[in-house]
């Protein structure tokens, strides 16, 4: 069984430990003692050294702890550090958390359903189907008012808790995580000694997911990066804009209402382009010997390219053949009295090449795996149009 030392000391920063056993060409060791914590509960593995050797993952295997290094250790006995920015950096997400989540509960009913924490941004899962801005705001108030209370954080062992906010399904005694006035929880975790040391809860971006909802926040140090660096993009946008700071989010709504009716407007002139020059390419084609007119063009397979072919065979007797390289893939467009059944056609021949597509019997689309294989649709429709 490995003494697990964060569970009474999270700010333990270095150890000295005893080798019991070792694994896998001596990358995977056991220690008597570890201030390593490992991933559980939503909180990620401490990172640092072994005799001198990184850590790359701590893995919990109930009664004792696994330390995957990136190299054997040498030695019986071997000297621990903690990577202290990371473990802090978790301390201050985890009490964070835990300070969120009691603030959601006593201020709506919202109750945890689960929690993750990384490197990134944390989520907090509520049994709530929705959660307004407003909300969210009224609860970073209320946690930031009980971080300034500096109320204090404890770690206790109990028999038998009572008042915890999660019922806990754990039996004999439990480590008790609590915030002064605040929470009381069953948890594993490394927390910080007050909520003065969680500095801010800043939350982002809410989403409803399978009936619950999953609240995006980051605390400490992470946020007060996270609210400089959003800080520095909104200078950046106003800076670009040449517009005061309040007034870029507004602004960007206009823009890009007006990009939506621009884009409006091109794809319907570039449509209204492409027909006429379907149309104006049908009479500059010299009919066959049976009135067929054919078009072969090579090229980006589009919008544009569809509707030039539509119009071209929206006349009589005409068949249209679109080929792209890159990917390799074809379309097929005939008018209805070519005797050509586009849809039918193509996929005879894609099918031959190992290809996949079809279509009706004006338009067809596919894709082949290859360039050879393309040819050979080509030369398939040659013969067969």
């Amino acid at each position: 069984m490995t003494e697990r030392l964060y569970y009474s000391d999270c700010y333990l920063r270095e150890f000295d430990a005893r080798v019991t056993e070792t694994a896998d060409d001596g990358l995977r060791v056991y220690l008597d003692r570890t201030g390593f914590y490992p991933t559980s509960g939503g909180q990620p593995f401490d990172l640092g050294t072994l005799g001198g050797v990184p850590v790359t993952e701590i893995i919990d295997e109930e009664d004792r702890i696994a330390h995957v290094l990136a190299a054997p250790l040498i030695g019986e006995t071997v000297h621990g550090a903690i990577d202290w920015d990371r473990r802090y950096d978790l301390m201050q997400q985890h009490t964070g958390q835990h300070l969120l989540s009691a603030v959601l509960e006593e201020l709506f009913g919202f109750k945890t359903v689960s929690v993750h924490m990384g490197t990134g941004a944390n989520t907090v899962d509520i049994a709530t189907s929705s959660v307004t801005e407003a909300q969210l705001a009224t609860a970073e108030e209320r946690c930031f008012e009980i971080i300034g209370q500096t109320r204090p954080t404890a770690i206790t062992f109990e028999d038998a808790a009572a008042g915890l906010r999660k019922e806990s399904t754990r039996s004999g005694t439990l480590r008790i995580v609590s915030i002064e006035g605040v929470d009381r929880s069953a948890c594993g975790g490394t927390h910080v000694r007050s909520t003065s040391e969680i500095g801010l809860v800043l939350t982002g971006k809410s989403e409803k997911i399978r009936g619950i909802t999953r609240i995006e926040f980051v605390c400490g140090n992470r946020a007060l990066r996270r609210a400089r660096a959003d800080n520095q993009l909104l200078v950046s946008i106003a800076r670009t804009l040449s517009l005061p700071a309040e007034q870029a989010p507004e602004r960007i709504l206009a823009l890009t209402e007006q990009n939506k009716t621009l884009e409006k407007e091109r794809l319907r002139l570039a449509t209204e382009q492409a027909r006429r020059e379907g149309a104006e390419l049908y009479w500059k084609t010299v009919p066959d010997a049976n009135g067929l007119r054919r078009v072969i063009e090579r090229g980006t397979i589009d919008e544009g390219v569809r509707n030039k072919a539509q119009a071209f065979t929206a006349n009589e007797q005409a068949v249209f053949l679109a080929i792209s390289d890159d990917p390799p893939s074809l379309l097929l467009a005939a008018s209805q009295d070519s005797g050509v059944h586009a849809g039918n056609v193509l996929k005879a021949a894609l099918t031959e090449a190992g290809g996949r597509g079809g279509g009706n019997a004006t338009l067809a689309q596919g894709s082949v795996p290859d360039a050879a294989a393309l040819e050979k649709v080509v030369a398939l429709l040659e013969q067969r149009t």
